[in-house]
């Protein structure tokens, strides 16, 4: 299984990004986020992952193990910061239990699905090759791949703010990644900031948009000046 990988990684990392849109695209279309549908799709879709993970042998080179040089980081307490963003205008429930319960499983799970995918699958697929130009595609890619909203219904405007700090908040998260080597902060942030979107009162405004950009690149130009890769 590890040979068959490593023989065939470009085609297999296309192919999970185009399985995770898809089933990504098709519960929001049809289930939305909230639903127990979702969760469990979300859900299996990690397991599945997982497995393959374990069975090529790339717990560590994924970086799904402890986070290095945690002090110079500042022990990520950033991060955990900007995880927090959408709650910036106050706490605002308006779904039932179970949905929110739902919602929360299918976000904690969206955030691992693509932190594997876009920071270790993709970023470490090219990384060997050239690492500037990695950071440039999955930071990109990451951003881009927000455009996909359009289609299960989001407005233009909100979903283009979204795709500009997308990228910013997938610069860092790579930069985190490559000089930490642990995907595992990067997971817990996507997932929180994700997760608690559900209590937000309101979407993102251009001027929120720029403060979460300059917030992200300002964690980003931190860590460039302060950890060595």
């Amino acid at each position: 299984m590890e040979k068959l990988f490593k023989k065939n990684e470009t085609l297999i990392t296309i192919a999970l990004i185009i399985i995770y849109v898809v089933a990504n695209s098709y519960t929001m279309q049809n289930f939305g986020y909230t639903s127990i549908q979702s969760a469990i799709i979300n859900t299996i879709l990690s397991s599945l992952i997982l497995i393959l993970i374990l069975l090529i042998k790339r717990v560590k080179f994924y970086g799904l193990t402890k986070p290095e040089k945690s002090k110079q980081f500042l022990y990520f307490i950033p991060l955990m910061i900007i995880s927090l963003f959408n709650l910036r205008r106050g706490i605002h429930i308006n779904n039932t239990t179970s949905e929110i319960i739902f919602h929360i499983i299918t976000m904690l799970n969206v955030g691992f699905l693509e932190e594997i995918i876009m920071r270790g699958f993709l970023f470490k697929m090219m990384e060997k090759d050239n690492v500037k130009r990695a950071i440039i595609v999955s930071s990109i890619t990451f951003g881009m791949g927000h455009i996909v909203n359009l289609l299960n219904g989001a407005d233009f405007v909100p979903t283009l703010l979204q795709v500009c700090y997308a990228i910013a908040i997938g610069y860092m998260l790579v930069m985190v990644f490559y000089k930490s080597k642990s995907l595992i902060p990067c997971i817990i942030f996507h997932g929180i900031f994700n997760a608690l979107n559900i209590f937000s009162t309101g979407k993102s405004t251009v001027i929120s948009s720029i403060i979460l950009i300059i917030l992200c690149l300002g964690y980003t130009l931190y860590i460039n000046k302060k950890v060595k890769s």
